[in-house]
């Protein structure tokens, strides 16, 4: 096992290496860049800047230097810490990242709570009452909420949450508490508007999930090893639990990868929707404006947050399943 971590670790260089060049490039293909882009906005505002002005920005920022140079200088400072700085937001990009990151991954924690807390059950016992009222009863709202697109379950959230609990519209704190040093209050404000996200971005995963561990205990339930243990007299609920439900998680368990970027980013359209402090609408307004210093460096953390969680998964599984072995 030891031998397979050193490895991966090993892999995972060059790995991050190939994703970054990618990215810069991908990043710098459009036409323009953030410099034009926000004189388009002045212009657009009737705003004059004169030629001496713009070199001298593009100066700053070393725009006009060869790629490979502007990618080196990108590169090395992202491996020291340094982010490098938004050209539209006028702020260091850690700065950023920083005042949105505890919001983010407080949503993001919570939605995956609600899915797993939520869909496991589910899942499960539909598997074991196949066919059953409740089975079909909890198939079909599955299959509602994996239609359902997140942006228009969070306006009817949003809707309900403002007409019959006096929540107010968008964002994770009511106007009072805009500002306001955190307290108490402010944190009993804040669950008030957390369930409204929570809801709509982890409905779509819960959905997901129970169809798949349902398929997934269903498909275990029926194999050779739990016949012969039933026909020995091993107890029900003792059997599924010791080895079916370890091998039908296993899909879940192998998409911790996923579940760290998603941590970070959050779901970019139900945070414009919802008007949520969070990194997701930022890296989709970078993308937007062409912020490349502000894009890259958040791409980069969300590559290398999934190569960790695959790491993670990997050796979860091996911990998890038996017949899993690294060495």
């Amino acid at each position: 096992m030891v031998h397979f971590i050193l490895r991966r670790l090993m892999v995972m260089i060059p790995t991050l290496v190939a994703i970054s060049m990618l990215v810069f490039f991908l990043i710098q293909l459009p036409p323009g860049d953030a410099i034009t882009s926000r004189l388009a906005e002045l212009h657009a505002e009737g705003a004059e800047v004169s030629e001496a002005q713009i070199a001298a920005l593009r100066a700053r920022f070393h725009l006009d230097d060869p790629m490979p140079v502007q990618y080196f200088r990108w590169v090395t400072g992202f491996l020291r810490g340094d982010f490098g700085y938004s050209i539209v937001q006028e702020q260091p990009v850690n700065v950023l990242v920083y005042d949105r990151l505890g919001y983010t991954v407080l949503i993001a924690i919570s939605c995956v709570l609600f899915t797993w807390v939520i869909g496991f059950p589910i899942g499960f016992y539909s598997a074991i009452r196949q066919y059953s009222a409740s089975d079909y009863t909890f198939t079909i709202i599955a299959f509602l909420g994996m239609a359902t697109p997140n942006f228009l379950l969070a306006l009817g959230l949003m809707y309900l949450g403002h007409r019959y609990f006096g929540t107010t519209i968008g964002g994770l704190f009511s106007p009072e508490y805009m500002g306001e040093p955190f307290s108490f209050g402010k944190f009993v404000d804040l669950l008030k508007h957390l369930w409204i996200p929570m809801v709509v971005v982890g409905m779509a995963g819960t959905a997901g999930l129970v169809r798949v561990m349902r398929a997934n205990l269903l498909d275990e339930l029926q194999k050779p090893y739990v016949v012969t243990a039933r026909a020995k007299g091993v107890g029900s609920l003792r059997l599924i639990f010791k080895y079916p439900v370890r091998i039908a998680i296993n899909p879940f368990i192998s998409t911790i990868g996923w579940m760290l970027p998603m941590i970070f980013s959050g779901d970019a359209i139900v945070g414009v929707v919802l008007n949520l402090p969070t990194i997701g609408p930022l890296l989709l307004s970078s993308l937007m404006t062409q912020d490349m210093f502000l894009a890259g460096s958040l791409i980069m953390i969300m590559s290398t947050l999934t190569v960790l969680g695959t790491l993670i998964s990997d050796l979860a599984l091996a911990a998890l399943d038996p017949r899993i072995r690294y060495d």
